[in-house]
């Protein structure tokens, strides 16, 4: 609408275990076990504001694509779902590179903590780098936000496989206990590029304090390094 301005506010932040974008799920949910935490800023952490909101299994996050920021428009753009060689419309994808770099995520309410003045959620399956910028959050409602038989052209092509993760005991012990299921499930659904497939390169992602280096070969991922 012409002359229509909207102004959108940051209303908090996400706390998570991963540093970069590498290592994130490609999708929210796919990851069960990862933890995060989201932490809402004054005036938005009002509990007045929450009221109501335990009674919700799941919510919606809508974020701000923070890396993404300023690289402009593109009318198409490579995903990496389709091997980074075919080109289709943004709109036709979740890419970050888009007008407004605004994120979508469904995650499960695990817990609120309250306090006098301040509102932080505990959910679990984000999809979110640490420090991602909140815009909104909406409660997940069943009935209406999940359609069975919708069609989801190629991001329907995912596949339930995962990989075998292969972690040596003493580089699993650096890790701390309670971030050893989650990294591990991260890992089996293999983090590189779907193009990628080079068995002898290493790669690498920070989570909970830690780089952790692996190579995938064949059906298998091999933990290298967590320091």
């Amino acid at each position: 609408m012409e002359g229509l301005q909207t102004q959108l506010c940051i209303i908090g932040h996400v706390v998570s275990d991963f540093t970069t974008k590498f290592g994130i799920p490609r999708q929210s949910g796919l990851c069960s076990s990862l933890k995060a935490q989201l932490v809402f800023h004054k005036p938005y952490s009002d509990p007045n504001a929450f009221r109501g909101i335990e009674e919700f299994s799941h919510l919606w996050v809508l974020w701000v694509f923070s890396e993404s920021v300023g690289s402009g428009f593109s009318p198409t753009v490579r995903p990496p779902k389709l091997g980074g060689n075919v080109r289709i419309g943004v709109f036709a994808t979740r890419s970050p590179f888009r007008a407004n770099p605004i994120g979508l995520s469904c995650v499960k309410l695990e817990r609120v903590i309250q306090t006098n003045d301040e509102t932080v959620l505990e959910v679990t399956g984000a999809d979110m780098m640490n420090g991602t910028p909140i815009l909104d959050i909406k409660p997940y409602i069943p009935y209406a936000d999940s359609i069975p038989d919708a069609s989801g052209s190629f991001a329907s092509q995912h596949s339930t496989d995962r990989l075998s993760v292969e972690f040596p005991e003493e580089l699993l012990n650096k890790v701390p206990a309670d971030k050893r299921e989650a990294l591990c499930e991260v890992l089996s659904l293999d983090p590189r590029p779907a193009y990628h497939d080079d068995e002898q390169r290493i790669y690498g992602f920070g989570f909970a304090g830690l780089e952790i280096k692996f190579r995938v070969r064949g059906n298998t991922l091999t933990v290298t390094d967590a320091q």
